[in-house]
């Protein structure tokens, strides 16, 4: 475990430290660049060999799977991340009996860049989340358009398929909403975000209209902190706690594709409270609501 040294405070906090994929190129990196790229390459691997015991040349496979050639060849020398329907469709196909499913779960986690990975399995499974959004919407708040355009924004770029990628992992982790039992979430959201338009008006109107949509479920709060607020108790950054399935709350913070997160219960106990004065700084959640469908006025 390390220590990283919190501005504010100037403490030292514990910290479990997710490796950072700083460095040149970083945004056009392939799947073989990065850490899970084991499991990729010992998927592509067995699904050739499968493919082979089933008797199919690649086009005939491909032809039954619905993609090209190509694409097969790319994921079976491990240069492409199968996405969750392929691999569903691959098993059947060539009767694998579930061998291939087996890896659904862990090459899932190789479509999110390596600094979220843990963040995300975290997510998946949380009981509660508590969100403070400084410069974009929320990933689980975003249409499919505004995510696009955040990856497309991104510098280095971003490959083509690698913006695919990571958008429908986005996409899948939109799923917790319609998970039972539900988690229970909040978002406190700067008002700055929602006036960013992120894709052009048309995207940012339906990604407004999601959120006022979404804050309408019984177990989510979204609240708005308005730039006219004079004080702000979380000028640090934005931060996300999260209540696991053990029973635990740890706290996850980034900026700049670092990431950390933090299990020290004194210092996960100081974002708790921070949080706290946040959504009693911020708008009420109908008073939010309300201020949201102004700004659809507006766009």
């Amino acid at each position: 475990m390390t220590s990283v040294r919190d501005e504010e405070t100037g403490q030292g906090q514990a910290a479990v430290p997710v490796p950072p994929q700083g460095g040149q190129g970083q945004g056009s990196r392939r799947p073989g660049d990065e850490p899970g790229a084991g499991v990729i390459t010992a998927f592509g691997r067995q699904l050739k060999l499968l493919r082979i015991r089933a008797g199919l040349e690649r086009p005939e496979f491909g032809k039954r799977m619905g993609y090209s050639p190509e694409t097969v060849a790319s994921i079976e020398q491990g240069r492409r991340i199968p996405q969750a329907r392929f691999i569903e469709k691959a098993d059947e196909v060539l009767g694998a009996g579930g061998l291939l499913t087996a890896l659904k779960e862990e090459v899932g986690k190789a479509q999110y860049p390596a600094f979220f990975r843990d963040m995300a399995r975290l997510e998946a499974r949380a009981t509660a989340l508590n969100l403070y959004a400084v410069y974009a919407v929320p990933g689980l708040l975003q249409t499919e358009e505004y995510a696009r355009a955040v990856f497309h924004m991104q510098r280095p770029l971003l490959e083509a398929e690698v913006i695919e990628q990571r958008l429908e992992a986005r996409m899948v982790r939109q799923e917790i909403f319609g998970r039972r039992p539900a988690a229970l979430m909040s978002f406190v959201i700067e008002e700055a975000v929602l006036r960013r338009p992120v894709g052009g008006p048309r995207v940012m109107r339906e990604t407004l209209e999601q959120i006022l949509v979404t804050g309408q479920s019984r177990n989510v709060e979204v609240q708005v902190m308005p730039m006219a607020r004079e004080d702000n108790a979380a000028l640090g950054g934005p931060f996300t706690l999260i209540d696991t399935d053990k029973g635990q709350r740890v706290a996850y913070a980034e900026v700049q594709d670092h990431s950390r997160l933090y299990i020290d219960a004194a210092y996960v106990r100081t974002l708790e409270a921070r949080y706290g004065i946040l959504r009693s700084q911020a708008l009420s959640p109908s008073e939010s609501m309300a201020f949201i469908e102004q700004l659809m006025g507006d766009t």
